[in-house]
C-alpha cells in the first residue's frame, strides 16, 4: 500500500522526507523512488505527495530531464518560444536567456534557490540599474519554469519580488516645437523620415519599413501592413505588431509632396536587396536602423533646443497636436 500511495517519512524539526514509487528498471528490475525533502508542516508535505502522485498517474517524470540549465534553455527556445513568437521576440528571448547564469538557478534546470535569485535581483537594484533593464530577465526565468512546460521542483524565481517600474511620463511636442523640429529636421538627410513619423503616429518599425508601393498618390493616404527589424544581423519584414494596425493613413499634402519629392532622387547604385522599393534608405543603399535613427533624432532635438524625448514618443505628438497646426511651413 505504501508503494502505491507514497510514503512520508520524518527527517527533523519540520523536515520530511516524501518517497513516490516510479516502478521497476527496465534493465536492473531494481525499484525507482522519487525522494524529496520538504521543509515545513506534515500539511504541506502530505500536499506535495499528493501532488507528485497526481504527477505520476499523468506520467510525467518527476525526476527531470538531466540537462544542464543552458541545454534545457536553448532547448526551451527551439520548442516552446520560437514557434509561436516573431523574430524579434525571439531574439530577445535569446538576449535575456543568456544573462541567466547557472549559479542563480542551479546546475540543473530543475535545480535552485529563492534566495540565490532574490540576492541577485536586490543587487542589481541596488547597483542603480532600471527596472525596465532586469524586469525582462525575471519574466524569461518564471516562463521558462512554467509549469505547464515542464514539472519543476524548486525554482530560483519562487517568492522573488522585484521593484513595480515607474511609469513615466508621457511627452510630446507642442504645436511650437513640432514647428521647430521640422525645420531642423528636413535639414538633415533623415528629415523626411522624421516628418512622416511626427504627422502619421507610425511607428518607428512601420515607417522605415514602408514601401513606395503602399501610397496612393490619388487620395493622398499609405497603407500600413508591415515592419522591418534587424534580427541576428539581417533585415525581415513581418506583419504590423497587431492586426488592428493593418491601417489607411490621410498623408498631409505638404508630407505628400516631400515624398514625391523624395521619390525623384535617384537611387544608390549599390542598393541592397532588403531596401528595394523602401521609401526611406541610407545614403548606401540600405534599410535604415531604427536605433541609429534615434541617434540621430536626439541631435537634431539638442542642436534645436528642443527637450529631448524619445524617438517612440512622435506618435504621442501626433496624436495631440491638432492637425491644422501640424501644417507647418516648410
Amino acid at each position: 500500500m505504501a508503494r502505491k500511495v507514497g510514503q512520508i517519512i520524518a527527517r527533523g524539526d519540520r523536515r520530511w522526507l516524501i518517497r513516490v514509487y516510479l516502478g521497476r528498471d527496465h534493465e536492473t528490475k531494481k525499484r525507482k523512488y522519487h525522494n524529496r525533502t520538504i521543509h515545513g508542516s506534515m500539511r504541506d508535505a502530505q500536499a506535495s505527495l499528493t501532488r507528485k502522485l497526481r504527477e505520476r498517474d499523468l506520467g510525467r517524470d518527476l525526476e527531470g530531464a538531466k540537462i544542464t540549465l543552458n541545454e534545457y534553455l536553448d532547448r526551451w527556445l527551439e520548442t516552446a518560444v520560437k514557434p509561436r513568437v516573431r523574430e524579434k521576440t525571439c531574439q530577445d528571448y535569446r538576449r535575456h536567456a543568456a544573462t541567466v547564469h547557472p549559479a542563480r538557478l542551479g546546475r540543473n534546470s530543475a535545480g535552485g534557490n529563492a534566495a540565490y535569485g532574490r540576492s541577485d535581483y536586490l543587487s542589481e537594484n541596488d547597483r542603480g540599474r532600471a527596472v525596465r533593464s532586469y524586469r525582462p530577465l525575471y519574466t524569461c526565468c518564471v516562463k521558462v519554469c512554467d509549469p505547464a512546460s515542464i514539472a519543476v521542483a524548486s525554482v530560483a524565481v519562487d517568492g522573488v519580488k522585484i521593484p513595480q517600474q515607474a511609469r513615466g511620463e508621457m511627452r510630446s511636442l507642442t504645436v511650437e516645437q513640432a514647428q521647430t523640429f521640422v525645420k531642423a529636421a528636413l535639414a538633415t538627410p533623415h528629415g523626411p523620415a522624421l516628418a512622416v513619423a511626427l504627422t502619421t503616429g507610425m511607428r518607428p518599425s512601420e515607417y522605415l519599413g514602408l514601401k513606395w508601393r503602399a501610397i496612393d498618390w490619388a487620395r493622398q493616404t499609405v497603407s500600413v501592413v508591415r515592419s522591418i527589424r534587424r534580427v541576428d544581423g539581417r533585415w525581415c519584414f513581418c506583419d504590423t505588431k497587431r492586426s488592428r494596425s493593418r491601417r489607411p493613413i490621410k498623408l498631409q499634402r505638404w508630407i505628400a509632396a516631400l515624398l514625391r519629392d523624395l521619390q525623384t532622387r535617384p537611387s544608390p547604385h549599390d542598393l541592397c536587396p532588403e531596401a528595394y522599393d523602401l521609401v526611406f534608405r541610407t545614403s548606401s543603399g540600405q534599410p535604415i536602423n531604427a536605433d541609429y535613427l534615434a541617434k540621430h533624432f536626439r541631435s537634431i532635438l539638442d542642436s534645436a533646443g528642443l527637450p529631448r524625448i524619445r524617438l517612440y514618443d512622435l506618435r504621442h505628438s501626433a496624436a495631440t497636436i491638432p492637425l491644422a497646426a501640424q501644417r507647418v511651413t516648410v
